[in-house]
């Protein structure tokens, strides 16, 4: 599988992880540590793959260095099931059980984070399993974490629309954007740029899109996605399916969830 995927920058090691007491099945990709060990979130989703993980934990080689911190490119992915992920035992269970399989890696050489749908209280179960709070970041405070939950990877994403909005010669106050996906990443990246004066008027989650070309007053939104469930409950506005959301005229569109949602099928649209 490495041969797959190798160059002069890495994957150092690409670790399999299986454990049929609990039904885990995960991986870590280790791309590079020249810098420190691989930093890189942990994804649970139905489709993650090896070579999903791989690219993941490539761009976080180069983001690393970019941002001149003392950390590698890492990236973990634990395959469950959509009723797995609805059941909180059930990815307790697993991040535990994760946790302990790479004790003998993290924090050596690989730091664990959030990402898809994981956050500060699954960091919590990864450190109980590895038992070591230096093996993660994005854990609770409690922990001596800063929690993912305050909204740090949307903020990064939010500054980084900023700098393209400048290259393009484009003024972010009253910008149309599109934003896929609400979670911690979309909800902090639509807060930020709704306060920078940009006008948020798509948005989607897992059950469909809302858009009002008109605008959507984003803590409005955050309250009905708290309340119900799912952004499309919002008011006023339309119900679109999730793939419309990179049809829509706008002026910055930002995929804020899965892999691969801008490809050969959709990028002329």
């Amino acid at each position: 599988m490495i041969e797959k995927f190798m160059d002069e920058f890495g994957p150092e090691k690409i670790i399999e992880v299986y454990n049929p007491k609990v039904r885990l099945h995960g991986f870590v990709v280790i791309d590079n540590t020249a810098r420190g060990p691989g930093k890189g979130g942990i994804r649970m989703t139905p489709t993650v793959t090896i070579e999903e993980v791989f690219r993941l934990a490539r761009t976080m080689t180069w983001k690393t260095a970019l941002a001149d911190l003392p950390f590698g490119g890492a990236k973990s992915g634990i395959i469950v099931s959509s009723e797995e992920l609805k059941n909180r035992e059930r990815k307790r269970e697993l991040m535990i059980a994760f946790g302990k399989a790479l004790r003998n890696i993290a924090p050596k050489i690989y730091i664990a984070a959030p990402d898809v749908n994981t956050g500060e209280e699954e960091m919590r179960w990864f450190v109980e399993g590895n038992g070591n709070p230096k093996s993660t970041t994005g854990k609770p405070k409690d922990l001596g974490g800063l929690p993912h939950e305050l909204g740090s990877t949307g903020f990064g994403v939010y500054h980084s629309t900023l700098v393209v909005a400048k290259f393009a010669k484009m003024e972010i106050k009253d910008a149309t954007v599109a934003i896929e996906g609400f979670g911690n990443v979309g909800s902090f990246t639509a807060k930020f740029l709704y306060e920078a004066g940009a006008k948020i008027v798509a948005v989607s989650d897992s059950k469909g899109v809302i858009y009002n070309k008109d605008g959507i007053d984003v803590p409005k939104l955050l309250e009905i996605k708290k309340q119900t469930g799912s952004v499309i409950n919002y008011r006023p506005g339309e119900v679109l399916t999730n793939e419309k959301i990179f049809e829509l005229p706008v002026d910055i569109l930002i995929p804020a969830a899965m892999p691969d949602v801008i490809n050969e099928g959709n990028v002329e649209k």
